[in-house]
């Protein structure tokens, strides 16, 4: 899951087959990790797991509101198709791992580590997500 507001990975699950149960735990910690968003618009693709009826129940509980694209509609999900074309380039791609245990830990260093502290992002006026948040959430607080 990803904020589409500072770039930052949000929620994420890892598994050995997309199931809608690691679509839940993703999203569950999502709203972990944004402290209970009620009435956030959560996008997906029309995959099966964002379709299932637990996703779906997932989303009401937590009081969000889901939206998927249209068939066919490919740019639909660029956001995280982007960001899955950079963890394969730097992560996956990388080296042949020998447990999923392994891969996990790698994935999770990757993003917390350089994805969201040291990958400078040009929508976000050239700061990494944990700058871009740190510099906005600052702001909106003195706003206020």
């Amino acid at each position: 899951m990803k904020d589409v507001w500072s770039n930052r990975i949000v929620g994420y699950s890892i598994g050995d087959r997309m199931q809608a149960a690691l679509a839940v735990a993703a999203l569950t910690n999502a709203v972990e990790q944004r402290g209970n968003p009620v009435g956030t618009i959560v996008h997906s693709d029309r995959g099966g797991q964002f379709r299932s009826q637990s996703f779906q129940h997932a989303l009401t509980r937590h009081q969000l509101q889901g939206s998927m694209g249209r068939v066919g509609a490919a740019g639909d999900n660029a956001a995280m198709e982007s960001f899955f074309s950079l963890l394969q380039k730097n992560v996956l791609d990388r080296k042949v791992w020998e447990t999923r245990l392994e891969l996990r830990l790698a994935i999770v260093a990757w993003i917390e580590g350089k994805y969201h502290r040291k990958r400078r992002q040009r929508g976000l006026g050239k700061l990494t997500p944990v700058e871009f948040e740190v510099v906005n959430v600052g702001s909106v607080a003195l706003a206020a």
